[in-house]
């Protein structure tokens, strides 16, 4: 029979491995947010320079996109 102290030094292992998985997906999850935000940056960019272009692909009225 484990004793109180056993008990909870074995729950203090499981919640601080848990914490090191979060931390990780934390970190992971940061990483990925400034790669997408680097690239909504870059195709606002973009965007912007085919709209001073008026190159913009708009879709006017009940026009249908090229893909149907």
């Amino acid at each position: 029979m484990p004793t109180e102290i056993e008990t909870l030094q074995e729950k203090l292992a499981h919640m601080m491995r848990a914490l090191d998985d979060l931390s990780e997906v934390v970190a992971r999850q940061d990483t990925e947010i400034a790669t997408l935000t680097r690239r909504v940056e870059m195709l606002m960019q973009r965007e912007a320079g085919r709209e001073a272009e008026g190159t913009g692909g708009v879709v006017l009225g009940d026009e249908r996109p090229p893909h149907y």
